[in-house]
């Protein structure tokens, strides 16, 4: 029986990364006029990888392993001097960044995914 190979999955967890990390950033734009709003982001989809076992697999010395990292999820994003006078965090110049870094996360999942497709089905000879 035919079983999702790695690259597949890990696409797919890229763009569902991707996804959540836009929900984050909408959400902070949407309370950028909250008083005492921290803005939040989740964690890099490397640490998430690894931590969901997903990792990258070590086969030879000399190749980088991974540690246990903790799982994904919202939290705070804080730099120094950001807070507005009502306590806010928000920053409308960070989110648009951080919204294009998650545009390029997820239009890289997605020439993943395509890429990997487009192999499998050249090694079945229907490409």
């Amino acid at each position: 029986m035919f079983q999702q190979p790695e690259i597949m999955r890990m696409a797919q967890a890229m763009a569902s990364h991707a996804a959540q990390r836009q929900n984050a950033v909408a959400q902070n734009v949407a309370n950028a006029d909250t008083p005492g709003y921290a803005a939040r982001d989740l964690a890099p989809f490397a640490e998430t990888y690894a931590a969901e076992g997903m990792a990258l697999r070590q086969t030879r010395l000399g190749h980088l392993g991974t540690e246990g990292s903790p799982a994904a999820g919202l939290i705070p994003r804080e730099g120094p001097g950001t807070r507005s006078p009502n306590g806010n965090s928000v920053s409308l110049e960070t989110e648009m960044v951080k919204s294009v870094e998650v545009k390029r996360q997820h239009d890289l999942a997605l020439t993943l995914y395509k890429t990997s497709l487009g192999v499998l089905r050249t090694s079945l000879g229907r490409g």
